[in-house]
């Protein structure tokens, strides 16, 4: 399945914006006019650089300086990028500085300002301002709300303005000149991390919330008002450079006051722009990156060339120049990134089948995305996903299955417990986690600290809240007939006095239908009644005047067999994993849904025993005559039930059927593998999922032991590796 690509106009603009920064160290025009030249290369191209800040604001950035959680999972892998890239460039380029002179007469104060703000080469101070801007911005986040963040780094911009293109009007106040050049003695330029990098992070983080096209009349109307406040403040930008180079103003020209709403609305026009097709965008982000670190090299290569040669026009003629280091450097780093993939593409191989050496589960993500989309299809428009990914997400894995939920848009989930919504958070997981359980007083601690949603179970559940002290995100749970969690939707005056706790944020109000998997008439007669005493229960917070939060009561089945009580979310489930509980009942929905999960094990052995010998545990199989059995690396503690037993259970292998054979170890199974030729140690074999013709889903299982598809997949053992399969390709 191919989906949609929401950040296509991002991806098209990576690698022109590497070349207006090529364009800004080769001044193309200046042979032909200084004007156009500096138009080109010192107001135009200064859109590339705060462009390629807004993308690490929006992807690395937003969920954790938008929630209050503490992990720094995202962060430290970008980081820890940046300065890997930055340390191979500082070597890359050691030598030409070294020849250069740029290391004459270094110092240790000399060294400390060209590591951490201005680069060991002229451009590579967009590293060090990355890194920098960033843990000023997590520092930040320390103290102040997200309005205060965006007010620290807007006055940290203004102050780089009156240190760059402004630097005219801070050289006439005495004190302000003393203060910068103070300042320009630990860096020479504001357009650093300090100054330049966090708002354009920020704006990021900002920008990011437009939604991407989906081609409705609102979606254009917001195409043509981003596109016509572009155009307005890029011509507002133009006249405003213009008047400080003919004042003579600019010490340099990085900042300008208009850039950001100029990058603010062009990056918007980005995000509203056409969609294409999915594809994957890392040869785009490695290809642009590749062309902002070589570039350089470029322009020394083509000069001594021309030195050698006598061929003079690649060092007099700047638009040559310019064409040529544009042309190279996007041929170098085409290849270096087709090097660079197909060696990742090995790595990820490798890895795979490291994770197949014994028994795994294989998470198909095209059918995640099938799912995903065939769901939210009949859903209505305002009703949002909330994907149960409690249980390790039936099995499937939480943290894969929400990692690939969060690229195709999801941003709230729930879990059945504290620690599985910690877990989540602590892979980087972003978005709302709902507690659906209960969470015991001395782990409250823990759903302030990573910013999840906790159920009030019952009125004197919300005391013991509001006994913590602090402010606590909730959704409050209403027993409309489930009996189980929830406070009795007769009982309005306690439902009322719980949203008047003042710890308590509510951001939700939900209720379980418990009848809602049978079409009968008293499944239906209750599930509506259930519907009912809910309704009522919002209709008393009206009259009360207290402001209705989300509100969701379906989960899986209630999606499919009463749409109509739909809300702000739907906890979908096990549909979402491809499968309903029963096989009637996914055999309804076969043509819609496609199962995710697969679960295979290797064979470890193949011997012949012969007749009257026993095998496994306790003497509870027997051969009634020669015969060849294969022990697989699966057993009870995986998730291979023990009652499948002696001939219960099966397997598939190279396309056969290999019934079991004794009795389901912990470790391991024996299977009956003589009516199938050549099985041999490696092999790989089917325990849920499709070998050649034959299937065997999670349904027969569940038919064959008298229980639900949910209790097979959610006892799948963790010790069984998740591997993705397919490759939903979406923004990571």
């Amino acid at each position: 399945m191919q989906e949609k690509n929401r950040y296509a106009g991002i991806d098209a603009f990576r690698i022109p914006a590497a070349i207006l920064v090529v364009a800004i160290h080769t001044s193309p025009f200046a042979v032909f006019s200084d004007s156009a030249d500096f138009f080109l290369t010192r107001v135009l191209a200064r859109i590339a650089v705060p462009f390629f800040f807004m993308i690490t604001g929006q992807f690395v950035l937003s969920d954790y300086l938008t929630e209050t959680w503490e992990p720094f999972v995202k962060i430290g892998k970008y980081l820890k990028k940046m300065l890997v890239f930055y340390g191979i460039s500082i070597l890359l380029y050691l030598p030409i500085g070294i020849y250069a002179g740029h290391y004459k007469n270094l110092t240790i104060p000399l060294l400390f300002k060209m590591i951490v703000f201005d680069g060991t080469f002229y451009h590579l101070w967009y590293f060090p301002a990355c890194m920098v801007g960033i843990l000023l911005l997590c520092l930040l986040k320390r103290f102040f709300t997200i309005r205060g963040m965006y007010a620290a780094a807007g006055l940290l911009y203004a102050a780089g303005l009156f240190g760059d293109s402004y630097y005219g009007l801070a050289e006439k106040i005495p004190a302000a000149a003393s203060i910068y050049e103070a300042g320009f003695s630990i860096w020479s330029y504001t357009r650093n991390g300090l100054f330049m990098a966090p708002v354009f992070f920020l704006c990021g983080v900002y920008a990011g919330r437009c939604k991407s096209c989906i081609g409705s009349k609102k979606v254009r109307k917001k195409r043509f008002c981003a596109c016509l406040c572009f155009a307005v403040s890029f011509l507002l930008m133009t006249a405003e450079a213009f008047t400080l180079r003919y004042f003579d103003m600019q010490r340099h020209d990085s900042m300008y006051a208009l850039l950001i709403p100029v990058v603010i609305f062009f990056y918007q026009m980005l995000l509203l722009g056409p969609c294409r097709k999915e594809k994957d965008s890392w040869m785009e982000r490695t290809v642009s990156l590749v062309i902002y670190i070589i570039h350089p090299a470029i322009i020394v290569a083509l000069r001594l060339a021309a030195k050698v040669s006598g061929f003079s026009a690649p060092a007099e003629n700047s638009l040559v120049q310019f064409a040529l280091t544009a042309v190279l450097s996007y041929a170098a780093a085409y290849v270096i990134a087709v090097i660079l993939r197909r060696i990742r593409q090995s790595r990820e191989r490798k890895k795979q089948e490291m994770l197949k050496s014994r028994t795994w589960v294989e998470i198909d993500s095209d059918a995640l995305g099938n799912n995903v989309k065939f769901i939210r299809n009949i859903l209505p428009e305002n009703c949002k996903l909330m994907p149960a990914v409690k249980a390790n997400a039936y099995g499937h894995g939480d943290v894969k299955i929400a990692s690939c939920l969060r690229r195709m848009g999801v941003d709230a989930f729930c879990v059945a417990c504290v620690n599985e919504g910690v877990r989540l958070r602590r892979a980087g997981i972003g978005g709302e986690i709902l507690v659906l359980g209960y969470t015991h007083p001395v782990q409250f601690d823990l759903l302030r600290r990573y910013c999840l949603s906790q159920t009030v179970v019952d009125s004197a559940y919300a005391k013991q809240l509001q006994l913590y002290g602090k402010k606590l995100h909730v959704h409050i749970g209403i027993d409309t007939g489930m009996h189980r969690l929830g406070e009795r939707w007769e009982n309005t005056e306690e439902i009322l006095q719980i949203f008047r706790i003042k710890n308590l944020i509510v951001d939700g109000i939900y209720t379980h239908l418990s009848a809602d998997e049978e079409k009968g008439e008293a499944n239906r007669q209750f599930t509506m009644s259930q519907a009912a005493h809910f309704s009522m229960v919002l209709d008393e917070l009206k009259e009360h005047g207290i402001r209705q939060p989300k509100v969701h009561m379906q989960a899986s089945y209630g999606v499919f067999n009463y749409p109509a009580l739909c809300g702000d979310y739907a906890r979908v489930g096990i549909a979402l994993y491809g499968v309903l509980s029963t096989g009637e009942d996914t055999a309804e929905w076969r043509e819609a849904l496609k199962p995710v999960l697969s679960l295979k094990t290797r064979v470890a052995s193949v011997r012949e025993i012969y007749a009257g010998e026993t095998a496994g545990y306790g003497f509870s199989f027997t051969a009634k005559r020669t015969m060849k059995i294969a022990a697989l690396s699966i057993g009870y503690a995986d998730g291979f039930p023990r009652m499948l037993s002696n001939g219960k259970g099966a397997v598939l292998i190279r396309g056969s059927i290999a019934p079991v054979v004794g009795m389901v170890c912990m470790d391991q199974t024996l299977v009956d593998v003589t009516e199938i030729a050549d099985v041999c140690t490696g092999d790989v074999a089917v325990v849920i999922g499709i070998s050649q013709e034959k299937e065997i889903s999670v349904c027969d299982l569940a038919q064959r032991l008298g229980t639900i598809t949910n209790e097979i997949l959610s006892r799948i053992g963790e010790r069984a590796e998740r591997v993705t399969i397919n490759g939903f390709r979406c923004r990571n």
